[in-house]
């Protein structure tokens, strides 16, 4: 292992053992922005406030043309980082604070080479509702051309990427006591058929990007077994296909009366810039990424080491030798990138 590998499996290893669970970003993000600014190859690192207590970080070599980007926040529950002699584990290794030591240790190895006029940004809220991306959109560099942003692909670049609509619901009841239903009105009764309604919907499908699917991802409601729910809630995630307007009226109308509902957040499908000569495998992702929210920042493309197939579990990790290798990929994204800019970005 070389002095640089120990370098990069130690920064990462410090990123995850900060706990960022969403909402908690600002001891990360500061970990993050002084170990930029002690490498000393940047004209600019700065924390941009997104919330109190809540930092992107940008740092910029030059006036940046392509930015590699990707977040800094993680699902809960938070554990810390350990490792043998393949892997490093903990939660974000892979999704994304690998992703981020890669993408610290590319910028590294570009400025060691003399290459100038890109830049890094690290978001915040990517795994709720990409508050530091759209915060971020307002004050992307004039000129900037292409954003390689950076999820767990398997080392592949993606061509295109399922949106997302997130619904949440509640239903209101009356309380009794449960040996006397006919006295109760049951919030739980009323959630359950809206939920099947909303199930035998024929959802629609694209032939590049496949499916929409449905996840049922919280149910919550009632207050003892013997008392009629008079409240309850469920929040809803469908993974996109194309436009979301048509599966919105059909989601209201499958509701009916029954429950409240709220269309928390939609994020369209994304079409994405591919490189010849760079694997890109089946080319499309399911999961959302912070790119429909960072319209301003170039044309986008989507890389990364690790596999979104262990993010967001128990077992999470990223293989020591894809992380490393990542490094050397970046660096030649930005490389082909710059060489080809008034082609691709």
């Amino acid at each position: 292992m070389s002095i640089i590998e120990d370098k990069l499996f130690a920064f990462t290893r410090a990123l995850v053992d900060v706990d960022s669970t969403t909402g908690q970003e600002g001891a990360v993000a500061a970990l993050a922005a002084e170990f930029l600014r002690h490498a000393g190859v940047f004209d600019e690192v700065a924390l941009w406030p997104v919330e109190p207590g809540r930092d992107n970080v940008f740092a910029r070599r030059g006036t940046p043309r392509v930015v590699l980007s990707t977040h800094l926040d993680t699902v809960p529950p938070f554990f810390p980082s350990r490792e043998d002699d393949t892997a490093l584990y903990g939660r974000g290794v892979c999704d994304a604070k690998g992703i981020a030591a890669a993408m610290s240790f590319a910028a590294l190895t570009l400025a060691e080479e003399g290459v100038s006029d890109f830049g890094l940004l690290f978001l915040v809220g990517e795994e709720r509702n990409s508050a530091g991306a759209i915060a971020a959109n307002v004050r992307a560099p004039e000129g900037v051309a292409c954003l390689i942003n950076g999820e767990p692909t398997e080392s592949k670049l993606i061509r295109a990427g399922k949106g997302v609509l997130r619904v949440a619901l509640r239903a209101h009841g009356r309380a009794a006591h449960s040996a006397y239903p006919e006295l109760g009105d049951s919030a739980i009764d009323k959630l359950l058929r809206a939920l099947q309604r909303v199930r035998a919907l024929k959802l629609p499908h694209d032939d590049v990007l496949g499916a929409t699917t449905l996840n049922i991802g919280t149910i919550r409601g009632g207050r003892a077994p013997n008392v009629i729910a008079d409240e309850a809630e469920a929040e809803l995630m469908f993974r996109l296909v194309g436009d979301g307007t048509p599966l919105r009226a059909e989601v209201e109308a499958a509701l009916e009366a029954e429950v409240e509902h709220e269309f928390v957040l939609e994020i369209p499908p994304v079409q994405l810039l591919t490189l010849e000569g760079w694997e890109t495998g089946t080319g499309v992702v399911a999961f959302g990424t912070d790119i429909p929210q960072l319209t301003r920042w170039g044309t986008p493309l989507l890389f990364g080491p690790g596999s979104i197939h262990v993010a967001h579990t128990p077992a999470e990790f990223i293989a020591k030798k894809e992380l490393s290798s990542a490094v050397g990929r970046y660096a030649g994204l930005v490389r082909s990138l710059k060489a080809r800019e008034s082609i691709f970005c």
